[in-house]
Parts: C-alpha cells; structure tokens; sequence
C-alpha cells in the first residue's frame, strides 16, 4: 500500500520551502540545490523525494543527470486554497480598519 504524502505537511519544512523557492528560477539537479544548504546531499535528496511524490515537482533526465523543476499546476491548486482564506483575512482587517477609523473619530469628537 502506497502512503500518501499531504503536500501542506511537505511543505511545512522550511528546507523544502526554500528548495522551491530555489526552483522558481529554473531547473537544477541535487547537487547544484545541495550547495545551497549547509546539509548533505543525501538529506537534499530526501527532500526532493517529498516533493516529488506530493507532485510539486518533476524529474527530467538529461544525459547522468536529473534535473528537478516545479510543478506549476500543482503550485496554482495550493494557492486557490490557500485563497479562500486569504479573502477572509482581508475581509476581517478591513473591518477592523473600519473600526479603528470610527473610534479614532469617537475620540477626536470627545478630545
């Protein structure tokens, strides 16, 4: 039976969230990411083994070597839910804003 890897849990790991940021600007095999970090190129390896079977990357292979780049898609899913969220959020500040205006006015009538 295969485990599944929730995509949320992977990227909970700042090593990870870092490695996609990396990725953001193009493809790069383990070691070059592994010269990024202060861990070793097994541990970066392991990392990208998450990423990958959460989807959020792709392997392509180039001659010997493996070249790891993002999944836009899988990135695009991630954001919408986290959108959802994100419109509450700014939902609630603008109504604080819209309190704080009305008490600071409340205050400089009374001042």
């Amino acid at each position: 039976m295969e485990i599944r890897r929730d995509v949320f849990q992977a990227i909970a790991d700042p090593t990870r969230r870092a490695i996609i940021v990396l990725l953001t600007m193009g493809a790069m095999t383990p070691n070059s990411l592994a010269e990024h970090f202060d861990s070793s190129r097994q541990a970066i390896s392991k990392h990208l083994k998450i990423l990958t079977e959460c989807d959020l990357l792709k392997q392509k292979q180039q001659g010997r070597e493996i070249y790891y780049h993002l999944d836009i898609d899988k990135i695009k899913e991630i954001d919408q839910w986290i959108n959802q969220f994100r419109k509450i959020w700014e939902s609630r500040f603008d109504q604080l804003d819209h309190l704080l205006v009305n008490l600071k006015s409340k205050t400089d009538k009374t001042s």
